[in-house]
């Protein structure tokens, strides 16, 4: 049967999460690109602002499991429409900061929370019910890939307002975009009423939330999933944080940052849909690996000679094809292992560790610049654990494919 015929039915929730999830996305990988003039403006440091960064990544991590939790309780409409809000929230109070406390309460605590709610965890467990099994992770790709887009459109408005009119500007071009997460957010709510499929043999939906947790925290391939998930958030936080401010310090144009960003949605979206349609054929887990390692072999690559026009823009679609292809990969392994009830805690357990990657990678970032005077600590520390983290992936995944929980009775 066609793909879309297959689809038809649940169009409407698919589109939904998957604006939902672009914006989301996009938006918040954009926000380097304001890093420069909003620290030198209202005078604070580049640690200052990426210590927002980071409070932002800790608090959409520790949060996601409970986001998780909670939309089995509430429903996914409830969590992902306040999701929206927080958002809109957040982008307004940073855009009229005038120190560092709104920075820090809007681009940190306050998106944080939104994203919790709004992003990859809640939407892949929304795209996994609304499918089939035999189309599940080529529609994840497929939801990751479309995703992907929103940094194609955010950061290129975003820099030519904020060259043109200044950072509040393109700030608040941000917050109208924003806005449409909530209709998005309402339409992938119609998911509420779609009844989960009966368990099977291997389900562990019919735990509580704590047996849950417990079960995937007794599964060897689940623990070094979420082990090697660390180095993923370091690597990528570190880049859409700290890229905008290195390719300034080496003198390049400044819309270039914005158009490698571009380049990285873009290339986004082809990542996503292939690791998608892959996802579907060989081990995901080994795949997961291979991922870290390639991402570390181009960054290696790119910070150890200077930067061009060129060989920036070939980095972006490199990263790009390698960023967002975990989504699918990630979402559809805990599917398999786990079932759909409580997809998006557990799946929320492991993005934990990806956060405080993600941490690492924005904060730690900024103090070893802060510190050195440049980048390249941070970034031969980022490939030195990426290649570990994806050895140890792939070797696990080989050795000891993952195995269904054993199950117990809540």
């Amino acid at each position: 049967m066609p793909l879309l015929q297959v689809l038809r039915p649940t169009l409407p929730i698919l589109i939904g999460t998957s604006l939902m999830l672009t914006l989301s996305m996009g938006l918040r990988q954009s926000l380097g690109i304001f890093m420069q003039p909003l620290t030198h403006d209202i005078g604070i440091s580049v640690s200052d602002f990426t210590l927002a960064i980071a409070i932002q990544n800790l608090a959409w991590g520790f949060l996601q499991p409970l986001a998780g939790a909670l939309a089995v309780r509430f429903g996914f409409r409830a969590i992902m429409v306040a999701g929206a809000a927080a958002y809109i929230a957040g982008l307004a109070l940073t855009a009229t900061a005038h120190g560092l406390v709104n920075v820090v309460i809007g681009s940190g605590l306050l998106i944080g929370v939104s994203l919790a709610c709004t992003a990859a965890a809640i939407a892949m467990s929304v795209a996994a019910r609304a499918v089939p099994t035999t189309v599940r992770s080529t529609v994840l790709g497929l939801v990751s890939g479309a995703g992907s887009l929103g940094a194609l459109l955010s950061a290129p408005i975003g820099q030519t307002l904020n060259a043109g009119y200044g950072w509040r500007v393109g700030l608040a071009s941000f917050v109208v975009l924003a806005i449409a997460m909530i209709p998005a957010a309402w339409f992938a709510g119609r998911i509420d009423a779609i009844p989960l499929p009966k368990p099977s043999r291997d389900d562990i939906g019919n735990n509580s939330a704590g047996a849950a947790v417990g079960l995937a925290f007794g599964n060897a391939s689940f623990v070094v999933m979420t082990c090697a998930y660390f180095v993923c958030g370091m690597q990528l936080v570190f880049l859409t944080t700290h890229l905008p401010s290195y390719l300034a310090i080496c003198g390049m144009d400044p819309m270039l940052s914005a158009q490698t960003l571009g380049m990285i949605g873009g290339f986004n979206v082809l990542g996503s849909i292939f690791f998608g349609w892959a996802g579907q054929r060989w081990n995901k887990l080994a795949l997961l690996g291979g991922i870290y390692i390639f991402r570390s072999i181009a960054l290696a690559w790119y910070f150890a000679l200077p930067p061009t026009p060129a060989s920036t823009l070939l980095f972006g679609a490199i990263m790009g094809f390698l960023w967002m292809g975990v989504g699918p990969l990630v979402a559809g392994a805990v599917a398999e292992m786990f079932g759909l009830k409580w997809q998006a805690m557990i799946q929320g357990l492991a993005f934990m560790s990806h956060q405080l990657g993600s941490f690492l990678g924005a904060f730690g970032g900024g103090l070893l610049y802060d510190s050195f005077g440049s980048y390249t600590m941070a970034w031969q520390i980022g490939v030195a654990l990426g290649l570990a983290g994806g050895i140890i992936q792939v070797a696990f995944a080989l050795i000891r494919p993952s195995e269904p929980p054993i199950l117990r009775t809540a």
